[in-house]
């Protein structure tokens, strides 16, 4: 468990200390994964000796069950946003863009979610079988309202989900295969991405 992280009244130093390492590990969880990842790693990382490390945090499984759990909360917080009494179109462009923006500023964030899930989630299956379908399954039922409704096509609600993931994170979790095949282009690639994906779900979803 982490140690100085989870004391009451943290130091200046403690905190930056904390702050330093948990920028670190980030850094090499989304590099290598947590396989891959050792705490002389994260140490030589965040520029502290590995003593010095270990007094803020056991291990890297704490680190790392930290950056999930922070991850989780906010990689939630754009579909949380999604409306019934909004506009169909708008509700659900609105959740693409707001995704495909999360792809562009926590594109490390979205690596490190990405290879836990290809692991088989063993560090957050509880969060992604509670909270995560929790909130999917609520907003999937406001999507098939809105089908019912004839505001919007026919359409599984789930599918739509995944497949608004699927096209926004993307381009965080294959950044190089984006930028390299894009060219000269991969500097717009998200202005571009944006018109895009707009377009694309406004056809697929108007009825």
């Amino acid at each position: 468990m982490a140690r100085a992280a989870a004391s009451r009244a943290k130091t200046r130093i403690q905190k930056e200390k904390t702050g330093a390492i948990l920028e670190a590990a980030l850094e090499v969880f989304a590099t290598y994964g947590f396989r891959g990842t050792t705490i002389d790693q994260i140490a030589a990382q965040a520029g502290l000796s590995k003593p010095n490390l270990l007094y803020y945090f056991d291990s890297k499984e704490a680190i790392h069950a930290l950056l999930l759990e922070d991850l989780l909360d906010t990689w939630l917080d754009p579909l949380r946003e999604m409306e019934h009494d909004g506009d169909p179109l708008d509700e659900i462009t609105g959740y693409v863009i707001r995704k495909l923006e999360m792809a562009r500023d926590f594109p490390r964030e979205s690596r490190l979610f990405a290879n836990e899930i290809l692991q088989g989630a063993p560090r957050i299956l509880d969060q992604i079988s509670g909270p995560l379908k929790d909130l999917v399954d609520s907003k999937a039922a406001i999507i098939r309202a809105w089908s019912a409704e004839g505001r919007i096509a026919d359409i599984d609600p789930y599918h739509l989900i995944f497949s608004i993931w699927a096209t926004t994170q993307h381009y965080a979790d294959f950044d190089v295969q984006v930028s390299v095949v894009l060219g000269d282009k991969a500097d717009t690639r998200f202005e571009a991405a944006s018109q895009y994906l707009t377009t694309l779900f406004t056809k697929v979803l108007r009825p």
